[in-house]
């Protein structure tokens, strides 16, 4: 699974990387570049909802169409953000449910 991401990233940073020396596009690139940036922290962060099964595997669902919308920009030139920020839903959804129901841990 571990070679699968990194395999992943390897190819979206091609694809980028590609796509800018074929057009010399630096905006493109740097909207690339940030949303690649915000998809991996998005990632990182759902670590958080690991707790949580349903909301992690929604989570996982989540940013691997993210990451689909990522390479649709980098591929066709349409930027789907409600597709691409879709996983910010399920943190917030952990962190609602946490406020409500607390976290479970005694503290002492």
């Amino acid at each position: 699974m571990k070679g699968i991401i990194v395999l992943g990233i390897v190819v979206t940073v091609a694809i980028m990387l590609w796509q800018y020396s074929r057009s010399k596009d630096i905006k493109r690139l740097s909207i690339s570049v940030a949303t690649f940036a915000l998809i991996i922290s998005l990632g990182v962060m759902g670590n958080l909802t690991r707790v949580v099964l349903p909301i992690y595997m929604a989570h996982a669902m989540l940013l691997v169409l993210s990451w689909g919308g990522l390479m649709l920009y980098m591929l066709r030139g349409r930027y789907y953000w409600w597709i691409i920020f879709s996983p910010i839903t399920t943190i917030l959804l952990f962190l609602i449910l946490e406020l409500l129901t607390g976290s479970g841990h005694e503290y002492t």
